[in-house]
């Protein structure tokens, strides 16, 4: 089974999505409800991603207990503790602080660099919070229900390339049992970020650019990565605009870009900095620009060269390996032509290619929704594959949750 061009399948049914047998069409449902159903296929991929959220809690209690912070201790501490790691405490700041309070700032010696978090997920988390009084609480559930809504949204898009009636469900089965899947259930902007990707990427390819562009311009306030989803939504348009209406919709497609500019003028005003948000990355994560070679040659050293401990040196191996992956990735789908997905993940790699040393590639991986689609294809034409794929995901994935989990690493 190949990955079929979903231009292709446009061709022959231009506007609305491909259906499997078991689907009814979302069109007749909602004639005769009055409001959107949920299909057969949806309800097993709930069911699938209310199985794994289930499987992350029971990790997450379990952790509590059996690697407490003080080996001598009697009491877990608190229950939503495992998920209140690294950048949670960056999101929780913004949103119950704001960006610069008290005065405080980058020009403060101990200053956390929270202006390189977009604000999108903040103020979902500040809105949720209104409602939802538990701040680790709020910020579980936008990433429960969004995370819901991406894989509804994965399985819908995996069926654009793929005529196999299994494609929804397999793609996003190998999503949430990716290495990096914990992350989709923390407190963390990449299960927002899919839940508004996603169905920009679908309108896209329904040709309704005004919500596509709306969709892609709420992802951009989430993170900078809905950039790139807008320049593959640009190029999308162009290779497929026929008449002169189409291109009448052409300066939709610059709506994503507003609010990285609002942003940076919020931040001009406060820091008199107008790339505060490039300094800060800078400062707390090393994500000056240095040639792709330099970042690969020190990540190599991190990694292989002893002078990183032991768990620090394998993270930055997972680093390597996953770059190799989105390069093959990036190369397979300019093989094929798919020019908006290509330019989506090698946009991707270049910002996270050309840092000092590489970091967060692996949960990158997560809004990668390309590979999930390719991945699902070739589990689909060889049970081998996929027997493999899960063997070498689950040790991946146990020592991925527990690291975040436990907030510690191995070495």
């Amino acid at each position: 089974m190949s990955v079929i061009s979903p231009r292709s399948r446009e061709e022959r049914q231009p506007l609305a999505l491909p259906r499997t047998g078991r689907e009814p069409s979302p069109a007749r449902a909602g004639r005769r409800t009055g409001r959107p159903r949920l299909s057969g296929a949806d309800r097993d991929i709930l069911w699938l991603y209310l199985l794994t959220r289930t499987a992350v809690w029971t990790t997450a209690y379990c952790a509590r207990w059996i690697f407490p912070a003080d080996a001598g201790t009697r009491d877990p501490g608190p229950a939503l503790a495992p998920f209140e790691r690294w950048d949670w405490g960056h999101f929780l700041n913004v949103a119950r602080d704001g960006y610069f309070p008290a005065g405080d700032g980058p020009w403060n010696a101990d200053w956390d660099n929270r202006e390189a978090f977009f604000p999108g997920f903040p103020l979902a988390l500040r809105a949720v919070h209104m409602v939802v009084p538990h701040w680790t609480a709020a910020g579980l559930l936008i990433s429960f229900v969004a995370g819901g809504m991406a894989v509804l949204a994965l399985a819908r898009v995996a069926r654009l390339y793929l005529p196999d009636a299994k494609a929804g469900r397999r793609t996003v089965q190998l999503l949430l049992l990716s290495p990096c899947a914990v992350f989709l259930a923390t407190g963390y902007s990449e299960s927002l970020f899919l839940a508004l990707a996603l169905p920009a990427w679908l309108a896209a390819h329904r040709h309704n650019w005004p919500l596509a562009a709306t969709l892609a311009a709420l992802a951009t306030t989430v993170r900078i990565s809905g950039l790139f989803l807008a320049a593959a939504l640009a190029l999308h348009f162009v290779l497929t605009a026929r008449t002169r209406a189409d291109w009448g919709r052409l300066p939709w497609l610059t709506l994503p870009a507003l609010p990285a500019i609002l942003y940076a003028w919020y931040l001009h005003a406060h820091t008199g900095d107008w790339m505060a948000w490039k300094h800060a990355q800078e400062r707390g994560w090393y994500r000056r620009f240095h040639a792709p070679w330099e970042a690969w040659s020190t990540t190599w050293e991190s990694a292989f060269g002893h002078v990183q401990t032991t768990g620090y040196a394998f993270m930055f191996q997972a680093e390597l390996l996953t770059m190799l992956v989105g390069l093959a990735l990036a190369a397979l789908l300019i093989r094929r032509r798919r020019w908006p997905e290509a330019a989506y993940i090698v946009l991707s790699l270049w910002a996270l290619g050309t840092s000092y040393w590489y970091t967060s590639i692996p949960r990158a991986t997560l809004l990668w929704w390309p590979l999930w689609i390719t991945l699902a294809a070739w589990s689909l034409r060889s049970p081998q594959f996929r027997t493999a794929y899960y063997c070498l995901a689950a040790p991946l994935s146990t020592v991925f949750a527990l690291t975040y989990l436990t907030g510690r690493w191995a070495g």
